[in-house]
């Protein structure tokens, strides 16, 4: 069970391999904000058919994805980000990975090409949860909580296949349900 507290945000939260609610079918989500008033977080591996230029006409070459952070306020655009040396006033939710920070530096620095992907991912939208709902689902067993990874598994260009690589990292618990099919009643 996560604790209430700030050391809970970065935490990678796992759907459970037959989530019926397609909004986190076989999604990772990085914990943001982890409190009594609720939780947050940030889905890392449902890319849109957007990039940043779609979204953001004053930066309209940029080729930088958006990803689907959550249903939650889907007309919303969030951002974590690894080089707070580049973007001040980020907060800090694991090591080397921050939530938020200046943005029109971050416009600026995508707009002279000093900033990509590999250091930089966008959202709209957000996971969120009220008070007391993350933790029954965690009883409930409908996530699986990951403490340990390296930063560039959340910027790195392959999300494709994010949710197994991080199940199967996870040991020999959870192993074997890397491989179950999506669809039991095809199996």
């Amino acid at each position: 069970m996560l604790s209430p507290t700030p050391a809970a945000t970065g935490r990678l939260l796992l759907s459970e391999p037959f989530m019926p609610d397609p909004n986190f079918k076989r999604s990772v989500i990085i914990l943001t904000e982890y409190s009594e008033a609720g939780a947050m977080g940030f889905i890392l591996n449902h890319e849109t058919e957007y990039l940043l230029g779609d979204i953001l006409p004053d930066v309209s070459y940029s080729e930088i994805p958006v990803y689907t952070g959550g249903p939650v306020s889907p007309d919303t655009l969030h951002y974590i980000h690894r080089c707070p040396e580049k973007i001040t006033d980020g907060i800090e939710i694991a090591e080397g990975i921050f939530w938020g920070g200046d943005f029109q530096k971050i416009k600026e620095l995508i707009t002279t090409y000093q900033l990509n992907e590999s250091e930089i991912r966008f959202f709209t939208g957000y996971s969120g949860w009220t008070p007391g709902q993350l933790d029954n689902e965690l009883r409930e067993d409908a996530w699986i909580v990951a403490d340990k990874y390296e930063a560039n598994t959340i910027f790195g260009n392959s999300q494709d296949n994010l949710w197994k690589k991080t199940v199967i990292s996870l040991g020999q618990r959870f192993a074997h349900i890397a491989n179950f099919p999506e669809n039991p009643a095809l199996n």
